[in-house]
């Protein structure tokens, strides 16, 4: 028997009406509805880059030492040029800003995305080799409350759509100068406990040690309580952002935590840094996060910084959360009408009645198969139709059809030339009761 082709592992299909929310397209389509009804209400408009990109912007941009660079990226070369299957969605939105002049638009740039990513790493609950990420960036503002409005829509997202309980962590990480200054600090001491660092730490301590302060290893959390604070390293001016920043919040009636460890992994952050936690999802508790990144146009080829701050989040992890606080998300959609032919004049007849219906905003179905009425009627009840217009031989003499509503499984007769007005009024009737 020969085999079939299978999805690949770290990616799955979105169906209709599938048992899992996250395998259910009609769950991702009232998901993205409601991330998109946000983004309108704080005034983000969208973009959508290409899924392709130059491997050098995402290098440059997130940083050759990162694990996303080094280990994570799908990449191939092309004669001379070298491409990466996007792994995250910030840079490729700079980069669109600069090709594109978008400064030279009064105000700021307020943009927020929705698309596939990539990264080829081991799959796990939550995180996939293909993933979704959504997020809202603002460019051209160094004000500290484009820090507190980013943070604002991130959370109202996820109150839209029944996610409570969630838990905000913020910190500063300094200016350019900072940064390095706490990173050789934080290096010089964790040296002194190389030996009792896991593997995957001491290739971090080497490459890029802020990276230790994610670990979830029990002895190492220890260590890091008498590691250096990386508060003790930021200059005035990055003080000052940040405790402007926590006025905003306050003033928005905002709970955070201050979390001296919170770095966040890519290269480009300066200055504000954010994490947004829901512990109900399990140890990797992170739903989303961002920050400020003042350098990164800079580091992408700009002659001119661009100030910019913004966050993003996986879809398939808010799945998670959706599912941890109870959500219930939509399944198959129901159609308004379906239509029954029996017989081909009848058929012939029905096929003009569907697209007559569906002109008039019906949702309508039918089936060509030449099934039994029977058949027919399972159907039109897998499809939870409202409503069954039966045609036969006999409807098509008369010039009146069987109409039946389903629900009460009452069936009336109707003439055939006012068959779509009276089931746009049933339709109504039923939207406003």
């Amino acid at each position: 028997m020969a085999s079939t082709f299978k999805t690949i592992e770290g990616t799955f299909d979105v169906l209709p009406g599938a048992a899992v929310a996250v395998h259910r397209v009609e769950a991702w389509q009232e998901v993205e509805r409601g991330i998109r009804a946000v983004m309108h209400r704080f005034a983000f408009e969208e973009i959508r880059t290409p899924i392709l990109e130059p491997t050098a912007l995402i290098a440059r941009g997130i940083g050759q030492l990162t694990d996303i660079v080094s280990k994570e990226m799908f990449s191939f070369e092309r004669g001379r040029t070298s491409y990466v299957l996007r792994p995250e969605m910030t840079a490729p939105v700079v980069r669109a800003y600069l090709q594109h002049h978008l400064s030279q638009r009064p105000g700021a740039a307020r943009l927020c995305y929705l698309g596939p990513c990539f990264r080829a790493e081991r799959p796990q609950r939550g995180r996939y080799r293909q993933f979704h990420q959504f997020g809202a960036e603002i460019l051209g503002v160094t004000d500290s409350r484009a820090d507190a409005e980013i943070i604002l829509v991130m959370m109202a997202i996820y109150e839209e759509l029944g996610v409570t309980g969630t838990d905000l962590r913020i910190n500063t990480l300094g200016d350019e100068h900072s940064r390095p200054r706490y990173r050789q600090a934080l290096q010089a001491y964790l040296e002194q406990f190389k030996g009792d660092l896991s593997p995957i730490s001491q290739e971090r301590l080497a490459r890029n040690p802020l990276r230790i302060l994610d670990t979830k290893v029990a002895n190492e959390r220890e260590l890091l309580q008498g590691a250096p604070k990386l508060p003790d390293y930021v200059d005035k001016h990055s003080r000052a952002h940040y405790e402007a920043l926590k006025g905003w919040l306050d003033d928005a009636n905002v709970r955070y935590t201050e979390d001296p460890f919170l770095v966040r992994g890519l290269d480009y952050y300066t200055r504000t840094a954010f994490e947004l936690e829901h512990a109900k999802i399990g140890a990797q508790s992170a739903l989303a996060g961002g920050g400020r990144y003042d350098l990164l146009a800079s580091a992408i080829g700009s002659r001119h910084p661009v100030p910019a701050v913004g966050f993003a989040a996986g879809l398939e992890r808010l799945f998670l959360a959706l599912d941890a606080a109870g959500v219930t998300l939509p399944g198959r959609q129901p159609v308004d009408v379906w239509v029954v032919a029996m017989g081909p004049d009848a058929e012939r007849q029905a096929f003009s009645l569907v697209q007559a219906c569906r002109r008039a905003g019906l949702r309508t179905g039918s089936d060509w198969s030449g099934r039994s009425l029977k058949a027919q009627m399972r159907l039109a009840n897998r499809a939870a139709a409202s409503y069954v217009v039966i045609l036969g031989e006999r409807e098509l003499s008369s010039g009146q059809v069987q109409i039946r509503q389903m629900r009460t499984g009452m069936q009336t007769a109707a003439p055939m030339n006012t068959i779509v007005t009276y089931l746009q009024s049933q339709q109504n009737a039923s939207a406003i009761t």
